[in-house]
């Protein structure tokens, strides 16, 4: 690794962190949640959790993607192939539209469902869909099968991050994750 590259700056990797933590508990809690016999009370405090967590996770996606847009990454090592380089961008995109289409579809599908949002509720922030059961159902099936495409893209997306650190050894892992604090090596 050329160790004169920072890699990412500070704010995106608090926003990439952020966000990870949020996706890998809203992924078990959205699985869970919609299991048939599952306790009352537990399956409406998971959809209390994944419901309000997403409203939040609109916000920090779009923060984080103005980011992105404004604040390029930095640089793949030059030995790379093509094809890896393709497959890293083309799996990044994936990942933004899907953290969009995600906490949107499931806006809609909660609103359209004529349920509440109980932190939005809080805040007296008006439902920006009317009830639809024909949109309810359509968002809940982009919701579905946008959730199961994510699941599969930060498998392969956890697949190359590991693999850069533990084969290629090529620095790429370090760009994002939180830098080591300056001092003496050992």
């Amino acid at each position: 690794m050329d160790h004169h590259d920072p890699g990412y700056g500070t704010t995106a990797r608090v926003l990439h962190w952020v966000i990870a933590v949020a996706v890998l508990a809203m992924i078990p809690a959205g699985l869970i949640m919609v299991r048939d016999g599952l306790d009352r009370g537990l399956q409406d405090v998971l959809f209390i959790f994944h419901k309000n967590l997403g409203s939040i996770l609109i916000l920090v996606v779009a923060l984080r993607v103005a980011w992105r847009i404004t604040h390029p990454a930095p640089p793949l090592p030059g030995d790379l192939p093509a094809w890896q380089r393709r497959a890293a961008r083309g799996s990044h995109v994936a990942l933004y539209v899907l953290m969009v289409v995600l906490p949107l579809s499931g806006y809609v599908r909660v609103r359209a469902g004529g349920f509440p949002i109980e932190g939005l509720d809080a805040l007296g922030l008006p439902a920006l869909v009317g009830r639809s059961k024909p949109l309810a159902e359509a968002a809940s099936t982009l919701h579905a099968l946008a959730a199961f495409t994510l699941i599969a893209v930060l498998a392969l997306h956890l697949g190359a991050a590991l693999h850069h650190a533990l084969i290629r050894r090529d620095g790429v892992w370090g760009r994002m994750w939180p830098p080591r604090a300056p001092g003496p090596r050992t």
